[in-house]
């Protein structure tokens, strides 16, 4: 029912190393430069084990997905990976108010859609941090500030609504809080422990991903000790650490 279902939380939380493309995506999505040169980009991916023959046939693959276009200059972020960095930062500094015991409510209405447009439809609502209480019922805390997109009233209805059940019930109906939580904190002993470029970009990798999972629901309704906000500071360290690696990488001869 969830797209935001966590990976279970273990203490020997498997991380596999990134593949030649996740590396090359990683440290593009993370320098906030939508440009680079390929002598830059061979820079950047230097010192993470993927040589030049490699990161070659990287960048062909990426070009031919769709996830960089060839350019007089280098390679360029899509449109489509621009707006998934979009997403990473939000995810980071989640834009939220003071919650009134609303919730946002969206009711599927659409009828006659294929398998891959409802799939689409699911994915574009999680996305919007939202969780499925039933087929075709959305909804969240109204504590987001972020507008849900007009393209949504083609599709469904949205309105604002209160629930009868008690909002703590609901939300731990909605969204495996504990399992979340239990993930992030193995994951912030990861990247405690992980010494070498690669493996911290591998373990920052795997944080991306779950603060994307994260509802970011208002403190009222989060168990104790909710990590969401170590996991964040964690990962903004580490993004600065690789803004200035990028920058010296780049910038030196």
């Amino acid at each position: 029912m969830r797209r935001n279902e966590p990976a279970p939380a273990s203490d020997e939380l498997l991380l596999r190393p990134l593949s030649a493309r996740s590396v090359v995506l990683s440290l593009l999505l993370g320098s906030h430069s939508p440009e680079l040169p390929v002598k830059d980009i061979g820079r950047l991916v230097d010192g993470f084990g993927v040589g030049g023959s490699t990161l070659r046939a990287a960048l062909s693959r990426m070009v031919a997905a769709g996830d960089l276009r060839r350019t007089d200059a280098g390679y360029r972020l899509s449109d489509r990976l621009l707006e998934r960095r979009r997403r990473q930062d939000e995810s980071v500094r989640p834009r939220t108010r003071a919650w009134d015991g609303d919730w946002e409510l969206v009711v599927v209405t659409a009828t006659g859609r294929g398998p891959a447009e409802r799939a689409d439809l699911r994915a574009r609502l999680a996305d919007l941090r939202l969780a499925e209480l039933r087929e075709g019922v959305w909804l969240r805390p109204a504590n987001l500030e972020r507008p849900l997109p007009p393209a949504l009233d083609a599709v469904a209805e949205r309105c604002t609504a209160r629930p009868g059940r008690p909002p703590g019930e609901l939300a731990a109906r909605l969204w495996p809080l504990e399992a979340w939580s239990a993930t992030a904190r193995v994951l912030l002993g990861h990247v405690g422990r992980a010494a070498r470029p690669a493996d911290r970009l591998t373990a920052f990798a795997a944080v991306v991903r779950h603060l994307l999972a994260d509802p970011v629901l208002p403190p009222a309704l989060l168990p104790a000790d909710w990590p969401g906000e170590a996991l964040r500071a964690a990962y903004a360290g580490y993004r600065c650490e690789v803004t200035g690696e990028v920058r010296s990488r780049v910038d030196g001869e």
